[in-house]
């Protein structure tokens, strides 16, 4: 496998916000481009990462699957600066990273087992879907975080409601003229704690496609022109006394 972004900043940003759910993943190169799915170790939550092989200036790839680490991938991912490229390339027990600047510089991670079946995007069929800008979507989510540690999301033909509710209460309310919807009527409650690990991906996003059910979970997908960025979260089932 040997692979060159010219542009390796949407992949830095990626794997640091994936970094936060896991900290080992298969990464998987195929003649289609590069891929993750991995769920962290709660079972609580999915994250699905492609990065289609357009996105790279040079792409060779058959079938690979690499064990990685990604607190090292990560930093180094960070030493790559604004307008320099990056290229990856395999071999053996070895992942080649050269970053290329006025200086290249190389670096050398260990490919690591992983143990575990690959995981699959599970195929969930969704009653409700929300195209929302990312920072309307980030603002409503930091509002319930001041109050509680879960929020819940409603949908109805003609509105979509973010709110969370402890000792105080917060909520923000859309119509369709802030955002689309194509719903009936759902309503689940999702851990915060995630949510707002998932938001970072806002930075990278153009929209935010919510899709959920009622007491189902939720699908994030984060729209971006280079990448696909996706989280499933498990909802928040509260205890019966």
């Amino acid at each position: 496998m040997k692979a060159k972004l010219d542009n390796p900043k949407v992949l830095s940003e990626i794997i640091s916000i994936i970094s936060e759910l896991v900290t080992e993943v298969k990464i998987k190169f195929t003649e289609t481009g590069m891929g993750i799915v991995a769920i962290d170790p709660a079972n609580v939550a999915l994250v699905s990462f492609r990065l289609p092989r357009e996105s790279f200036s040079e792409f060779e790839a058959g079938e690979e699957v690499l064990g990685i680490n990604l607190d090292n991938f990560k930093a180094v991912l960070r030493r790559a600066k604004s307008g320099s490229s990056l290229i990856m390339e395999s071999e053996e027990n070895i992942l080649k990273i050269d970053i290329l600047d006025k200086v290249k510089r190389s670096f050398s991670l260990a490919l690591i087992e992983i143990e575990g079946e690959d995981k699959n995007i599970p195929k969930l069929d969704f009653h409700s879907q929300i195209h929302i800008n990312p920072s309307d979507f980030v603002d409503a989510v930091e509002d319930c975080i001041i109050v509680a540690d879960s929020c819940s999301f409603m949908a109805f033909p003609d509105k979509f409601i973010v709110g969370a509710t402890g000792l105080n209460s917060a909520r923000a309310e859309f119509s369709g003229d802030e955002v689309k919807i194509i719903s009936g009527e759902s309503k689940a409650k999702y851990s915060l704690e995630y949510l707002q690990k998932f938001m970072k991906a806002s930075r990278i996003a153009t929209k935010i496609i919510i899709n959920f059910s009622t007491d189902h979970p939720v699908r994030l997908d984060f729209i971006n022109n280079e990448a696909e960025l996706s989280f499933i979260l498990a909802p928040r089932v509260e205890n019966e006394d």
